[in-house]
Parts: structure tokens; C-alpha cells; sequence
């Protein structure tokens, strides 16, 4: 009589873990650094912004010849540093929020023209071009601005004086050259369109097609299944793209510096020439050549300022992503049920 008794196996899963390849190590290395390199530099950036602008940040500007003219035809003594970057922190902020409500609209519409009613053809090509235009350098938006724009604007802003004066936004006296916050803000707008259309229409495109079709099967028009469909399942990629365009008109320098006439004030008006506040990054373009020591420290005093302003915008994209993503929707769905 036989015994059937199988013997024990070895090398089946009792085994211990293999050992990892030389190429998943080296790969996983690779990825390890590039990921600390992040933090690193990060991390640097904001140590070099702190160490080079504290002593103009803590220092007595009404005690500093050389901190009280920096930027300031009047010749009015800044009392202190926030004095002085207030202003610009505003011009920054007031630009980017002119670019985002004319810009972002206009990205989004050439989205969905792209992803669900152009042509393929059509669609390839003006994807192509809107691609293109990230390419473009800002000082080539800039000197567009100056040649193109402004003098395209100067009969709307007599127009929008005329018959919206009574509005702030749109008092005068209007510009005679077209140095308006209205023309950079128009500048900003364009110049944010390629981030904020590309992303949002790789977004459009991952709807999922059954979804889209299962709207259409229902009876409902194009535009129903876009509004039910698509939207929706595109809210947080709308929102982190368009706060990344908001990222990229804050830090924006060359153009607003060509075509702004500034003035380091709190103003809303959009058609003047002298009453135009600056940014934070085109008053350093434009006074960092001539500083001495002092007022280089109050300039990447400022810079600190605008880091912390775009490193707060980054925040607050994730957190609405967070807020607007997948999860959220379960959640509410359960507090429903």
C-alpha cells in the first residue's frame, strides 16, 4: 500500500518576501528625492525671502531716508513696512480677480466648445493653438498690450464713463494713453486662458461616456447632458484650474509693468491713468535695478508677502477640491438618505 500523503511544497507563499529588483530600488530612490527635492526647495525659497526681507520688515521707515522714497513721488514718509505693501498687495489681488472674472468664463466656454461640440478636426487644431499660446512670453503679451489693446479699449472706456460713471469702477477722468487697470486686467485674462482651458478640457473629456449617454438617451439636448452630466462630475477640476490661473496672474510681472501706469494706492477705477494700483512682482521688476541695500530688502520683503498670498491660494485649491470632489458628494448623499 502506497502513501499518499503529498509531501510539503516549498517555494509557495510560506516563502519570504522576494527580494525587491535593482530597478524598483533605484526607481523608488529616484522618486524619494524628487519628492524631498520639492520640499527642499520650497523650504529654501521661503528662508531666503524671510532672512533678506526682515530687516525692512522690522525696521523704522520714518527713520530711513533711503525706505522713505522708495516708490513714492509724493515724497509722504511710509510709516512702516505694511505701509507700504499694503497697496501693492491690493493691485495684485484687484488685477488677478479682473483676469479670473474675464478670463476664466472664456476658458471654460473654449473647454467645452473643444471637448463636445467642435468638429475632431476643428478640436485638434484649436487645441493645438490654445496650447500654443502658453508658449508665448509675457513680455510678447505685454508689448501686444501696448500696441493692440490699449488703443482698442479707449472707445470702450469713454463709453462705459459715459453711461456708467455713476459706478466707481468706471469713474473718470478716462485715460487718454489706455494705461488702465481695465487693458492689464484684459492682458491678465488672455494670458490665463491656455492653464485654465487645457486642464478643464481634460477634465470635460474624462466624463464618463455612459453617464453622457445615458442623458441622451433620456430625451435630454446637448446642452441638458453638458449642464447634468458634466458639470457636475467636472466641478473640482474647474476649480483647481481656475485657481491655478489665479496662481499665474498674481505672480505675473512684465505685462502689468508695460502697461499699467501705476501708482502705489488703494483705487478700483478701471479707466484712469493715475490711479492705477501696482502688483507686488511688477514694483519689484521696476525698482530692483535701482535700489541700494535697504530698499532691496523691502522689495523682497514684499516678495515674501506675495509668496505667502499664492502659497494661501494653493491651499485653499485643495481644500475646495477636497470640499467638491467625490467624497463630498457621498457624504451629503448619505446625510440625505
Amino acid at each position: 500500500m502506497t502513501d499518499t500523503t503529498a509531501a510539503p511544497r516549498t517555494g509557495g507563499p510560506t516563502r519570504g518576501r522576494a527580494k525587491r529588483r535593482a530597478g524598483d530600488t533605484t526607481f523608488l530612490g529616484l522618486s524619494t528625492t524628487a519628492a524631498v527635492s520639492i520640499l527642499v526647495i520650497l523650504a529654501g525659497v521661503a528662508i531666503f525671502l524671510i532672512i533678506q526681507g526682515m530687516p525692512a520688515i522690522t525696521a523704522n521707515w520714518t527713520e530711513n531716508p533711503s525706505l522713505n522714497v522708495i516708490q513714492n513721488p509724493a515724497q509722504v514718509p511710509w510709516g512702516s513696512f505694511w505701509e507700504y505693501v499694503a497697496p501693492l498687495l491690493w493691485g495684485s489681488i484687484w488685477s488677478a480677480f479682473i483676469a479670473m472674472i474675464l478670463g476664466a468664463p472664456v476658458a471654460i466656454g473654449i473647454a467645452l466648445f473643444i471637448s463636445h461640440y467642435a468638429p475632431r478636426r476643428i478640436a485638434g487644431a484649436l487645441g493645438y493653438v490654445v496650447d500654443l499660446l502658453a508658449a508665448v512670453p509675457s513680455i510678447v503679451f505685454g508689448l501686444w498690450g501696448i500696441m493692440v489693446i490699449r488703443p482698442l479699449l479707449l472707445p470702450l472706456s469713454h463709453f462705459l464713463n459715459d453711461y456708467l460713471g455713476w459706478i466707481p469702477l468706471f469713474e473718470g477722468p478716462v485715460s487718454s494713453t489706455g494705461s488702465t487697470m481695465l487693458a492689464g486686467g484684459l492682458v491678465l485674462a488672455v494670458m490665463i486662458l491656455p492653464i485654465v482651458t487645457s486642464i478643464t478640457r481634460e477634465i470635460f473629456l474624462q466624463t464618463p461616456r455612459l453617464h453622457e449617454e445615458a442623458a441622451l438617451a433620456l430625451g435630454a439636448t446637448r446642452w441638458e447632458m453638458i449642464r447634468l452630466s458634466v458639470l457636475p462630475y467636472a466641478r473640482s477640476g474647474m476649480v483647481s484650474a481656475t485657481l491655478l490661473g489665479l496662481g499665474r496672474a498674481l505672480g505675473e510681472t512684465m505685462a502689468i509693468a508695460l502697461i499699467i501706469s501705476p501708482s502705489l494706492i488703494f483705487s478700483v477705477k478701471l479707466l484712469t491713468d493715475g490711479y492705477n494700483s501696482q502688483t507686488i512682482a511688477a514694483n519689484i521688476a521696476l525698482n530692483f535695478p535701482i535700489s541700494d541695500e535697504m530698499q532691496r530688502s523691502a522689495l523682497v520683503g514684499t516678495g515674501l508677502m506675495l509668496f505667502v498670498i499664492s502659497f494661501g491660494v494653493n491651499m485653499l485649491a485643495r481644500y475646495l477640491v477636497a470640499a467638491s470632489g467625490p467624497k463630498a458628494d457621498k457624504r451629503s448623499k448619505g446625510k440625505k438618505a
